[in-house]
This record gives C-alpha cells, sequence and structure tokens, in this order.
C-alpha cells in the first residue's frame, strides 16, 4: 500500500516536532501562491482567479500520491506560456471556449503522465537532452518577459511568440505609454528584488501586491488609465467534468504531450535536487508521474489547469522547514481560505504588478551559466 499511497510512509510516523517547519513552511509558499497563481494564470490567457483554482486541489492530490516531501506543485511560468500558446492557437485568449480548453488540457496532461507512471515509462525523461531544455527553458523565459510588456508599459500590444516583434509594436506605440503603469510596475520589479537580496523568507511578490493595491485604492490611479484586475469571484470552484470532443483533443494533443514530459522533467529535477538533501525518504520517477497526473486530473474536475512542480517555490518550502507534505496541504487551506473570505481584497490590484511578479521570476530561469559551460567544455551540446 505505501508504494501507492506513499503518504503511508510517512503520515503514520508523523512526528508532532516537525509539525512547527511544516506550518511555516505551508504559510509561506501559500502566500506565495496567491500573486504567483494570479499572475501565471493571466500569463496563460486565463482570468486571475484560475491561478488560485489551481493551487488548490492539485496541491492536496499530489501530497497524498507524491513520493518528494518538499516539492511544491502549482501553476508555473513555463507551462503558463504552453497553455497560452498551445491553447492560443486555436481560440481566442480569455474567452469560454479557451477557458475550457485550457481545462481540457490539464486532464489530458494528468492522463498522459498518470499513464506513463502506471506503464512505468519514467526512465523516458532521461532522454531528454539538457542542453535543448536549458535553450527552450531559456528562449520560454524571454518571450514570457517580453509578453508582459504590454501590461508593465500600459498599453496594447498584439500578441506574439516572438520577441522581436513584441518589441518592435512597443517602440513604434511608445508614444502611448501611461507613466504611472511604468512606474508601478519598475517599482514592483525592485520590492521583489530588494527584498529577495534582503531575505528571501520575506514573500517580495506578497508585498508588491499589497503595496500596489494600496498605491492604486489611496490615490485613485485606476482614474488616470493604470489597469487594474478587477473584479475577482469569490468561492472555491465547483466539481464538474471537463468538457471535451475528438477534434479538441486531436489538437490539443501536441502542446499536452509537451506540457507532460517538460513539466514532469521540471519536477523531478526539483525534486531529486531537494531529496540529495534529506536522506529519509526516496525519489521514485513513476510514482511521481503518477502522483502528478492524479494532480492534474482531479484537478481538472475543480477548474484548475496544468500543474507541475516549481523550483522556486520547492526551494522556499525546503529553507523555510518543510519536513512533510503536510506543508502542501496547509498551503492549499490558505488558498482556499482566500477564495472563500479575501478575493474582493484584490480589486485594485495592478496588472502591471502581476507582470513584475512574472518578470522578475522568468528571468531567472535564463540559464547563462550552462551555455557558458558548455561553450568552453563541449561546442556541439552549445550549438544544441
Amino acid at each position: 500500500m505505501k508504494q501507492f499511497l506513499p503518504i503511508l510512509s510517512w503520515l503514520p510516523d508523523y512526528d508532532r516536532s516537525w509539525l512547527k517547519g511544516d506550518l511555516t513552511a505551508g504559510l509561506t509558499v501559500g502566500v506565495m501562491l496567491i500573486p504567483q497563481g494570479m499572475a501565471y494564470s493571466m500569463l496563460a490567457g486565463l482570468p486571475p482567479i484560475y491561478g488560485l483554482y489551481a493551487s488548490t486541489i492539485p496541491l492536496i492530490i499530489y501530497a497524498i500520491f507524491g513520493t518528494s516531501r518538499q516539492l511544491a506543485v502549482g501553476p508555473v511560468a513555463m507551462v503558463a506560456l504552453l497553455i497560452a500558446t498551445g491553447v492560443g492557437h486555436i481560440t481566442e485568449p480569455g474567452t469560454e471556449e479557451f477557458i475550457a480548453l485550457a481545462i481540457l488540457l490539464a486532464l489530458m496532461v494528468g492522463l498522459i503522465q498518470l499513464l506513463l507512471g502506471v506503464f512505468r515509462l519514467g526512465f523516458m525523461v532521461n532522454f531528454l537532452s539538457h542542453p535543448v531544455i536549458s535553450g527552450f527553458t531559456s528562449a520560454a523565459a524571454l518571450i514570457i518577459g517580453f509578453s508582459q510588456l504590454k501590461h508593465l508599459l500600459g498599453i496594447d500590444l498584439p500578441r506574439s511568440s516572438y520577441v522581436h516583434e513584441i518589441i518592435y509594436q512597443a517602440a513604434i506605440n511608445i508614444g502611448q505609454v501611461n507613466l504611472a503603469t511604468v512606474l508601478i510596475g519598475l517599482a514592483g520589479i525592485a520590492i521583489i528584488l530588494v527584498v529577495k537580496k534582503l531575505n528571501k523568507s520575506i514573500p517580495g511578490p506578497l508585498l508588491a501586491v499589497v503595496l500596489g493595491i494600496l498605491s492604486v485604492y489611496w490615490i485613485q490611479l485606476d482614474q488616470v488609465g493604470v489597469r487594474i484586475v478587477g473584479e475577482v469571484p469569490e468561492g472555491l470552484p465547483a466539481f464538474t467534468m471537463p468538457y471535451w470532443d475528438w477534434f479538441s483533443i486531436q489538437l490539443l494533443l501536441p502542446p499536452a504531450l509537451t506540457i507532460s514530459l517538460v513539466g514532469f522533467m521540471e519536477s523531478i529535477a526539483v525534486a531529486k535536487a531537494i531529496q540529495a538533501r534529506h536522506k529519509d525518504y526516496r525519489i521514485d520517477a513513476n510514482q511521481e508521474l503518477i502522483g502528478l497526473g492524479l494532480a492534474n486530473v482531479v484537478g481538472s474536475w475543480f477548474n484548475s489547469f496544468p500543474t507541475v512542480g516549481g523550483f522556486s517555490r520547492t526551494a522556499v518550502n525546503d529553507q523555510a522547514g518543510a519536513k512533510t507534505p503536510v506543508a502542501s496541504m496547509i498551503s492549499a487551506v490558505l488558498i482556499i481560505l482566500t477564495l472563500l473570505f479575501l478575493t474582493p481584497l484584490f480589486y485594485f490590484l495592478p496588472q502591471a504588478i502581476l507582470a513584475s511578479v512574472i518578470m522578475v521570476a522568468v528571468f531567472g530561469l535564463i540559464d547563462f551559466k550552462e551555455a557558458i559551460h558548455l561553450w568552453k567544455t563541449d561546442r556541439t551540446d552549445f550549438y544544441m
């Protein structure tokens, strides 16, 4: 039973001394998830509330079926970009059809990962070339970062997956830039970076969100063109089966396969890196696929888009003292309480602040060191 339900390997022997670390880590990561979830949902082309939906049920399901005790599952920037590009080719972002397809994509990703795990195909991740993934990550980070220019500058730009097109459009529309929006966005970036340098345990993104909301509310910046999130629905997502048809499944199959493999690779990489510092358990790649797969399948029944284990939140989770997946359950409970009682507080949240959260997160993914290392050691891998 422990093989199929990893929670049985630690919950019966749960030490009360672990609770302090789990509680601290769970609250810290939960606080991080609120602005990040909303920002990554917006990046994926979905209303911000869906980022909070994706930060509840999947966390609890993974805590039951996953083998890592520190991995923080939830929305991540790279998967958000893949959703935006994969579903964006089919329909217009933000529409009801787009939302339905993004939720269906979560179901498909979950089923693919679940099947890979059941048939013990976790070894397939070994065939993903590290130099290619490094280049892919860096390129995705650039596209994600520059895609937020329209929110940072307060101007309308046509959607594009090409950095040079985004920069060109921003340059020819520079006269329409909203100065108040730019100042808020730059202030958000500065706050996150400074807080991160001073004390990593302080949630810089949340501080930026709070100060952004207060500045718009007190100075009424929304009256001078600063775009805000507006009304955020409150309450928990209802249980609904994703709508599907064979034509939509065929169109979504390429992004579903991409997210399944890239998401698993990101999750297993960070899970193994953290586990190396904890010798009291081991990571099972096939069970990780099952855990992530079930998290996405069950999450799709509660309006979640695809989720995976994230680098930054997992690192914070470990540094904050997480000993078991109870930390993730606490994070999920915090998001549930936010959905029930706190969503009206986000009405005056500037979109520029969410853009600043995304930009700081993704530009940190650009892997200069790997490129320099490959240039010095293996030019073929560098060109790949």
